[in-house]
């Protein structure tokens, strides 16, 4: 089945209110259509606030910046079926990085703790029934899931969840990462059972799966996993990705580090085939940091640039206006681009299906 005709993820949201319905819409271009129904990931507030710096803006220092015309509209699909024999009365035992919960087997009321888990309720199309999640400091949640997202009620920051607001918003489970404190666990688990499914991004697909599992659709996400693998193996196919060595890199405050095989970014082009630069084929760590004389290990046939917060931004854009960078061939070719950071720095489906868009876009293409 092409990627161009999957039908699977065009499916309509359901019913929201006035207010929810007030988000932006603008048009998507080719695939990136039919795959920002389950365009999406896993950020820290500053990632969230440098992604709205950048998505203002066409271009950082000639790089050309992804997701502008990204539609969030759609970005969380109708809600999943249940896993078979589900009922009120069902439980299911599931095995967490935090201990062993019994979850209702079709949970109605989820409290959520941080975006990652967020993204895997958005996935499969349970967020209307978030009564409460964790929010950050310059950002409710991350904007590429949705408006309806970001109106959910707050229960307090992600780095201390407010039990009592959690307690008030009657959830029958409640959904996390890892928790933020050691005792929060125990807290959390006698208001609800509490389910953590893991927060390295390394992991991401077996941490979408046990997510799936704490919400009873289990079946659900291994179908969207599989559904996951097949799209980009065929977009791989048809970009021809084998043949394009695509540079990942990240500004932090002061440093820039390549994303490697094993990152987030990293897992999402080895699915669709493309290959990495020699000096980014990292086996033994996830990052290594680029010197500051000697930039070539950033270099590739192009590449993604990633800025981790304003600070990020800052530095970025002022290593990129150095003539060693300018020297890159990537960036001698107008081959660079600027990549949403809550996204490309991402924990779950959502975030690897809003990759595939931006890569659909731009392996083959020019920074304009």
């Amino acid at each position: 089945m092409s990627v161009l005709s999957r039908t699977s993820l065009s499916r309509t949201t359901l019913p929201r209110t006035a207010v929810r319905t007030a988000v932006r819409r603008t048009s998507v271009l080719g695939i990136a259509a039919a795959l920002l129904v389950l365009a999406g990931c896993s950020s820290d507030s500053t990632d969230d606030a440098a992604s709205t710096i950048v998505r203002t803006t066409t271009s950082i220092v000639g790089a050309a910046v992804l997701g502008i015309e990204r539609d969030t509209a759609t970005a969380c699909p109708a809600a999943t079926a249940p896993d078979a024999g589900a009922g009120p009365a069902v439980k299911r035992h599931v095995v967490h990085t935090a201990g062993v919960a019994e979850v209702p087997s079709d949970p109605q009321r989820i409290v959520v703790l941080d975006s990652a888990s967020m993204d895997a309720v958005c996935a499969l199309g349970l967020w209307e029934r978030v009564v409460g999640a964790t929010t950050g400091v310059d950002s409710p949640q991350p904007s590429y899931l949705g408006f309806g997202i970001s109106e959910i009620p707050s229960v307090g920051p992600v780095s201390a969840p407010d039990v009592n607001a959690i307690k008030a918003a009657a959830p029958d489970v409640i959904l996390g990462s890892s928790p933020s404190s050691a005792d929060l666990y125990s807290q959390l688990n006698a208001v609800a059972p509490t389910v953590f499914a893991g927060s390295d991004p390394v992991y991401w697909k077996a941490q979408f799966a046990l997510s799936g599992q704490a919400l009873g659709r289990s079946a659900a996400a291994t179908a969207q996993l599989d559904r996951y693998q097949q799209d980009a193996r065929q977009l791989g196919e048809a970009l021809n990705a084998a043949q394009t060595q695509a540079s990942v890199v990240r500004f932090g405050a002061r440093d820039l580090e390549i994303e490697g095989p094993a990152t987030f970014a990293g897992q999402v082009l080895s699915d669709i085939g493309a290959q990495r630069p020699p000096a980014q084929r990292l086996t033994d760590t996830t990052t290594a940091v680029v010197p500051t004389d000697d930039l070539s290990s950033a270099d590739g046939d192009l590449i993604y640039v990633m800025f981790h917060g304003p600070s990020g931004l800052e530095y970025g854009t002022e290593v990129m206006k150095s003539d060693q960078w300018r020297e890159l061939g990537a960036a001698s070719g107008n081959r660079v681009f600027v990549a949403e950071d809550p996204i490309w720095s991402g924990n779950g489906i959502t975030a690897a299906y809003a990759m595939l868009a931006d890569l659909q876009r731009t392996l083959n293409g020019y920074a304009s």
